[in-house]
């Protein structure tokens, strides 16, 4: 202590800081957050571009040169602990992040205080603050869909911030009041000082208080402003001439708060002490609403002074409150000088800084991060550095102040004072707060050494042996708190290991999963605890609702001098029951049996003392009766009892049946009349009652049936003996006991009659709590309780211990404790009873194990069986405190609702739907001078192709150190020699081969290069086989192998792309870009992009081209296809253009004109039939690939057939296409065919004379993700766009047409999961109409549509039931039919050779679905749908099948089948059931499989339930094999893990 001022001078306003949790910018903890700011960290996050575009920011803001690309991030937002706080999934999505969050820290909060809210009677208040709720506005609110599933109520009142403090009380069962606090910035400390006067006024005991800040679009920038209150750069500098202004943050923190007198007494560990808080308003006299006034602050910080009772000279730090804005900083240290003035005129002793520096803005939550960053600093003793502080803000007069800017860490040095601190926050609106801190009084508490404050024992720590719980709602939450626990130990060595126990017990709640230690060190716990997790050896047992106990008090033959001699020494109940027995008997004794039980030295002579059975039936009954006092104190109470003879006394005392005096003279007497009898011997007989029975005589009584086998005998030591020589003879296993006395026999009878005449002077009542008689085996009756022959007779009739067992029942809730020295009873009721839980009390003799040791052991187990422990009571004797230790590791999971991005809005405007095709150029990546490219050894493919790139690709591979693999085309799959294979590039078979002997060589590769897209236009194949087919069985080669490391492949090829008007292209070679669009979507572990090229004519070019390829392979950039044109790279983009409203005037449809579409009798066909009748009344040739009715039987037609017939109705708008004037041809043709096509094209010269324009719409949907693409289904798909289109091209190609239009689709430019033949196919379309253009053909043009309403294939494609609300959603995207005309038209006006069509952001869309999601993970969005939309999915009958149903035998077909009837919906699936049969198709088959390979741990093919394992018991087959082969390369331990053993 020091001259002036007493540390521990405790005034009774004094409130003290006894618990903190809290989450700030990069630290997940406060741990985190205090290094964090001694270590003077900026936790500022800067975003990329590409994060904010998936954040969808639009294009124009990020080029804003205002527009500031950072802030202060809290990670896991979106993550919470729904289950253990007992949220449905629903309504934690649909909750407020910030009350979640809020929630989880105030659990930390209370654990960190020691304080468990369900046991402690501590009236407890809440202070609550937190920001406007961004995610309701932005997440929640836009959502229609939403809000009509779960209802706009629910959404309300789980986004109310003024249920933020109820919620809390609600969820942590806290009775005090429970308050919300908005003052805008100033409101959590606001907060702490409403918690303060809670606590002075007595209104409550403890207080939690905080804030929570967090916004929904955290990770987005902001646009700066002159003259506002945010940084242009997004630092915060507090105080410097720099300073212009603040940056957002987002965190959450909360203090537990209590009376520092009532901490100090109840051992709390006390962080800091709160002297003094005050809270004030500006009023109206300043500039404006919003500006700060320096009268309120100076006044705010005067008062907290003056309640603090402190002086302001004595205060050498101020937490300020900093914004670092024009305004507010020097009028904040303006009222600091106006305040301090009054006090002191000393200048530069009190430092400043501010957290917002170091997070920025915390909003709601600014006051209490500011206010635990000096709680923090007290306790550290360290002034932590103000950041971004390099010159004084010139308004700022420091030189004649009090303060200055503290920019570096500092030792906080006390001045013969406690250290002091102040801490400010300003709330917009006028509510100013400061709160006045000082450094908490030194308490030895919670470090081993600590002996004082009444704790003694082994090193201050009460118990020599302490007993460590640890539970949890979670098998997994219980191995990871375990693990924390034994980490904080570790890094905390000093901490005294009783507080440890203490703070475990009593400061937290008991969870289903429980896991205990009995240790005597820190040394020893870390030890053992470690042990434990190391080798899996948890101790947790099922933990019973409702725990029934029963107590067993043991007989005679069970005891030992010590016994319980550690207790008597430790526990103080035992003590003072024994020393209360043994008082009480010394008159019937006439000695003190404490000298016999715990003697000086055990000798000899004791212990033949205590066989005589006048001094073993008190001892036992001593010894059973202080230990069953001891276990009812600490709060295990018998729901039943049974004793063994004279256990069955202490039973009846127990259970009020006579009092302990007359109990004890009753023993006495008991033991004292056998004592008098002459002696005989007993025999333990290894057969049934039953089977003993015939063997009785009247020397011979049946003392006892134990077991079901295990029987006692008893009689006069002449007939003992002849009997044991007999069941020796007969095999019969015997053992003789060391008794004195033939007990429970004839030879008892003698002193029936006079105990029975003792016992008729006690008053005997009825029992109060359940016990089994030894005399019937089952429950005693009041009449026999209270019948003194009764209790004659139990001392001479057999001990049914085994009936009374079996009367107890069978039952799993049951806890067999026995009560007494030894394991007799717990080993007889194991051969009885399956209860998981049979337990003792003290040690066996024999056991060399210490009494406190053993005793806790057993504590712990009642524990973990779910008896709730009165830890009060437990550490009654002792002065412990509490400590802060490891919270509950949550186990937190993804609720988040995502917001609509720009991508889902819809734009209404026509004119905002049409974009066109452009490259731009783009920045050179930077290559590596004089360094590897790739900077590890990896494996790379390359295919070679023959114009050389490949090959010296392959040189510069190989200079690199890199592993180089060649492929080159060729007859048939042949390895060459090593490292160099030939395969066909038709041949799929061959690319399987591949990969196959790749992977059994481990050559997985792990870079592709694919340079077959390389080409002349004379090559010997043809560009689609060298490039789309290549590629799709190469992606399928690898999705067979157990191929999971990442994979990139770069797709090489020349003359793909229109870049810049020069190139020559060749429409086929691009449908290899749907393969390299769609493969990057639907493998998970597959990059694919494609990087077209020019080759040089110079030779000396080329190393840089080279150069410039590998260069993209190690770049980050996220464009799928790149090109490079001489030393120029070029990204494609695309760019929103205006299309005119079509006139006839400038249109080149001709009034009357002929023109022919191609699937004219599909939806879209029809629409722009119906279009071209009405405008031009045109001449239409309407092409089908099915036969159609001849124009004379549609009337006939008509009558025979069903109006809703297809045919029928398209006959019905044929006809109306000629009322509308137009001239109707319909013909039957297949568009991939040039000799029908040239057959249509002379029957519409013959009727018509001319064609004048061409509208392609023919086409088949695609369907089917590549893994499941057989060529069969994918030339299905490509045929009529690719071949048709040529076909059209070779036909009509002389015919000097106006026009001719390809409908493309959005997939050719957005791809696709189970698209990637129809995106290769309209990019086919796409490439040609460009192509076209650039030979100045006829007018030529490709519609990249989207999807159209009522027609189209988006409309009439059959899909699954999980896919038909996606549906809803494209089809709410997707244009009307009307609207579609008025698009053809515009389009067909303006003349360009590619438009595309959509009425949401391209650009965005293209991102988004470029980006890397997969097929897995759009599988679990339409899963996550699905449980939205109907969580309470009910299982429906397996459906009639062919087969007969035969249920799963083995573990792997049960857990197969049991995938397949979630997944399906059925209630059973048989073995022998086909998945199709089923109702099964290919997105349901990769979700099975996705599950699979997660049960099972092996990488199952997708292709095995396609082919020969479409039932369970062949998919079981396939799984038990590569289970096998997994086990080959495993350790034991891990084949057991993987098999369940």
């Amino acid at each position: 202590m020091n001259d002036i001022e007493d540390i521990n001078q405790i005034c009774e306003s004094d409130i003290a800081i006894i618990g903190m949790a809290g989450r700030f910018p990069k630290a997940s903890n406060l741990d985190a957050y205090w290094q964090n700011i001694r270590e003077g960290v900026e936790a500022l996050t800067e975003f990329t571009d590409t994060d904010l575009q998936a954040q969808g920011v639009d294009t124009q803001l990020l080029n804003n040169p205002n527009y500031v690309k950072a802030g202060f991030v809290l990670e896991d937002v979106e993550l919470f602990a729904a289950s253990f706080f007992d949220y449905s999934p629903r309504e934690a999505e649909i909750t407020d992040p910030q009350q979640r969050i809020f929630l989880e820290v105030a659990w930390e909060a209370l654990e960190n205080a020691g304080y468990n809210t369900e046991t402690d009677k501590e009236q407890i208040s809440i202070y609550a603050s937190s920001s406007i709720n961004t995610y309701f506005l932005f997440n929640l609110l836009p959502n229609s869909e939403l809000i009509k599933l779960v209802g706009f109520d629910q959404i309300r009142h789980n986004n109310r911030s003024d249920n933020l403090a109820t919620r809390v009380a609600y969820k942590l069962n806290c009775k005090g009041s429970a308050i919300n606090v908005q003052t805008g910035c100033s409101s959590s400390l606001v907060g702490i000082h409403l918690a303060c006067q809670s606590l002075l006024n007595h209104e409550c005991d403890l207080a939690l208080a905080g804030g929570v800040s967090i916004s929904a679009n955290q990770k987005t920038g902001y646009l700066y402003q002159e003259g506002g209150i945010l940084s242009p750069d997004g630092h915060c500098r507090a105080f410097d001439a720099q300073a212009k202004g603040t940056v957002n943050g987002n965190g959450v923190g909360i203090v537990v708060l209590k009376r520092l007198a009532d901490a100090i007494i109840n051992g709390d560990r006390i962080h800091a002490v709160i002297k003094g808080t005050a809270v004030n308003n500006d009023g109206s006299l300043k500039v404006g609403y919003t500006a700060p006034s320096i009268d309120g602050q100076a006044k705010v910080i005067t008062e907290a002074l003056a309640v603090s009772g402190v002086h302001a000279e004595t205060v050498s730090y101020i937490e300020t409150h900093g914004t670092a804005t024009v305004l507010g900083d020097p009028i904040e240290i303006a009222a600091l000088k106006k305040s301090f003035s009054l006090y002191t005129q000393k200048k530069n002793f009190c430092a400043l800084s501010s957290v917002k520096t170091n997070i920025g803005h915390l909003d709601a939550a600014a006051g209490i991060a500011g206010f635990i960053k000096t709680v923090l600093a007290l306790k550290n003793q360290q002034i932590p550095p103000s950041l971004n502080f390099t010159s004084p803000n010139p308004q700022i007069d420091f030189a004649n102040s009090p303060f200055y800017v503290n920019n570096q860490l500092r030792e906080w040095h006390s001045q013969g004072h406690p250290r002091r601190a102040g801490v400010s926050s300003f709330g917009i609106g006028g509510t100013n707060a400061h709160i006045v801190l000082q450094e908490a009084p030194v308490i030895e508490q919670g470090s081993r050494g600590a002996e004082g404050q009444g704790s003694r024992g082994a090193e201050g720590q009460g118990r020599g042996y302490q007993l460590l719980v640890v539970s949890t709602k979670t098998a997994s939450a219980l191995e990871t708190a375990t693990k924390n626990l034994v980490k904080h130990l570790q890094q905390h060595p000093d901490v005294n290991l009783a507080d440890v126990a203490y703070t475990l017990s009593i400061g937290r709640r008991s969870f289903e999963h429980r896991h205990i230690v009995v240790c005597q060190s820190i040394e020893n716990a870390v030890q053992v605890l470690d042990n434990q997790i190391n080798t899996q050896k948890f101790t947790s047992s099922p933990v019973s609702e409702n725990p029934f106990v029963v107590f067993m008090f043991p007989g005679q033959g069970s005891q030992y001098v010590n016994m319980g001699r550690e207790l008597y020494e430790t526990e103080a109940i035992f003590r003072e029951q024994v020393d209360n027995c043994c008082q009480l008997l010394k008159p019937h004794l006439e000695l003190d049996l404490r000298q016999i039980l715990y003697p000086t030295t055990a000798t000899s002579e004791v212990t033949q003392q205590l066989t005589q059975t006048a001094i073993t039936q008190p001892a036992l009954f001593v010894i059973e009766y202080a230990l069953a006092k001891l276990w009812i104190a600490w709060g295990i109470r018998p729901q039943a009892m049974i004793g063994h003879s004279i256990g069955e006394y202490v039973a009846a005392c127990l259970a009020d049946v006579f009092s302990l005096e007359d109990a004890l003279a009753l023993v006495a007497k008991r033991g004292k009349l056998m004592q008098q009898l002459p002696s005989g011997a007993m025999l333990a007989v290894f057969l049934s009652a039953a089977e003993i029975k015939p063997l009785l005589n009247e020397n011979i009584s049946l003392a006892a049936n134990n077991a079901s086998h295990l029987c006692v005998v008893s009689g006069t030591h002449a007939a003992i003996e002849a009997l044991h020589q007999q069941l020796v003879a007969n095999g019969v296993e015997c053992r003789n006991l060391h008794t004195s006395h033939a007990f429970h026999s004839q030879m008892m009878n003698p002193i029936i009659k006079e105990f029975q005449e003792y016992l008729s002077k006690i008053n005997l009542k009825s029992p109060q709590i359940p016990f089994i008689s030894n005399v019937t085996g089952t429950w005693i009756t009041t009449a026999q309780a209270t019948d003194s022959h009764y209790w004659g007779q139990h001392l001479r009739q057999t001990v049914r211990f085994a009936e009374g067992i079996t009367e107890l029942g069978n039952k799993s809730e049951q806890i067999f404790l026995e009560v007494g020295p030894g394991k007799v009873l717990s080993n007889l009721v194991k051969q009885l009873q399956t209860s998981p839980t049979i337990l003792s009390s003290l040690r066996h003799p024999q056991e060399q194990q210490s009494d406190v040791a053993f005793l806790l052991n057993t504590l712990g187990k009642l524990w973990q069986a779910g008896i709730e422990i009165n830890w009060s009571e437990f550490y009654h004797s002792q002065r412990r405190y509490r400590l802060p230790l490891p919270t509950y590791p949550f186990e937190r999971q993804r609720f988040w609702i995502e917001p609509q991005a720009k991508a889902d809005l819809i734009y209404q405007d026509i004119n905002d739907w049409f974009y066109v095709p452009v490259w731009k150029q783009a920045i050179p990546l930077k290559a590596a001078v004089n360094e590897q490219i790739i900077q590890q050894r990896k494996c790379c493919l390359v295919f070679i192709d023959d114009l050389g790139i490949g090959t010296e690709l392959v040189q510069q591979l190989q200079q690199q150190g890199q592993e180089v693999i060649i492929v080159q085309t060729g007859e048939k799959f042949t390895k060459l020699r090593d490292g160099v294979y030939s395969i066909h590039p038709q041949a799929k078979a061959d690319y399987d081969a591949l990969i196959q002997d790749l992977c059994l060589t481990n050559k997985i590769p792990q870079i592709i290069f694919h340079c077959w897209g390389i080409t002349t236009n004379n090559h010997s194949y043809s560009a689609i086989d060298l490039g789309f087919w290549s590629l799709l069985f190469l992606a399928q080669a690898l999705g067979q192998q157990p191929v999971n490391d990442q994979v990139q492949i770069m797709v090489i090829t020349n003359n793909l792309h229109n870049v810049t008007g020069e190139e020559i292209l060749y429409p086929e070679k691009t449908t290899v870009l749907g393969a390299c669009k769609v493969i990057d979507q639907e493998f998970t572990n597959i990059t694919c992009r494609n990087i077209d090229i020019i080759i040089p004519q110079q030779e000396s070019k080329k190393p840089q081209l080279i150069q410039n390829i590998l260069t993209e392979l190690t770049s980050n950039c996220q464009q799928l296809v790149v090109a490079y044109r001489g030393q120029h790279r070029w990204i494609q983009t695309f760019e929103k253009t205006q299309l005119e409203t079509a006139s006839l005037e400038n249109s080149p449809l001709r009034p009357g004109g002929v023109y022919l579409i191609t699937g004219g009798l599909g939806g879209i066909g029809l629409t722009l039939a119906e279009y071209l009748a009405k405008t031009v009344q045109a001449k239409l040739v309407l092409i089908g690939r099915l036969k159609f009715p001849h124009r004379d039987e549609w009337e006939q037609w008509l009558i025979s057939h069903d109006h809703q017939n297809s045919v029928s109705q398209n006959i019905k708008k044929l006809q109306n296409l000629e009322k509308l004037g137009a001239e109707v041809l319909v013909l039957t043709a297949d568009v991939t065919s040039p000799e029908q096509m040239q057959f249509v094209k002379n029957q519409v010269l013959t009727k018509f004379g001319v064609i004048n324009g061409v509208i392609h719409t023919a086409g088949v949907a695609g369907g089917g993700i590549i893994q499941l693409k057989t060529p069969e289904k994918a030339q299905n798909v490509l045929a009529p766009k690719v071949q048709g289109t040529l076909v059209i091209d070779t036909v009509f190609g002389d015919e000097k047409l106006d026009f001719l239009v390809l409908c493309s689709s959005l997939t050719s430019i957005l791809g696709g999961l189970g698209q990637v033949d129809y995106c290769a196919a309209n990019t086919f379309l796409d490439e040609f109409a460009k192509s076209k253009y650039e030979q100045q053909k006829p007018l030529t043009i490709a519609i990249n549509w989207c999807g159209w309403q009522e027609v189209g294939m988006l409309v009439n494609t059959a899909i699954t039931e999980e896919l038909k609300n996606r549906r809803q959603q494209h089809l709410y995207q997707a244009i009307s039919p009307q609207e579609g005309v008025e698009i053809f038209s515009r389009i067909l006006q303006r003349g360009l050779p590619q438009v595309v069509v959509s009425k949401q952001n391209i650009v965005t869309q293209i991102k988004q679905s470029h980006g890397k999601v997969n097929l897995g993970v759009q599988l679990d969005e339409i899963e996550k749908e699905l449980k939205q939309r109907n969580f309470s999915k009910q299982l429906h009958s397996r459906p009639h099948l062919n087969n007969d149903y035969v249920a799963p035998r083995s573990d792997i077909e049960k857990n197969i089948a049991e995938v397949w009837q979630q997944v399906l919906g059925l209630e059973q699936v048989g073995i022998y059931d086909n998945f199709f049969d089923l109702g099964g198709h290919s997105l349901l088959a990769t979700q099975i499989i996705s599950q699979l390979r997660k049960t099972f741990l092996v990488e199952i093919p997708l292709s095995s339930l396609f082919s020969e394992a479409s039932t369970i018991i062949n998919l079981a087959e396939i799984v038990e094999h590569l289970i096998l082969e997994k086990i080959e390369d495993l350790s034991e331990e891990e084949a057991q893990r993987l098999l369940g053993v």
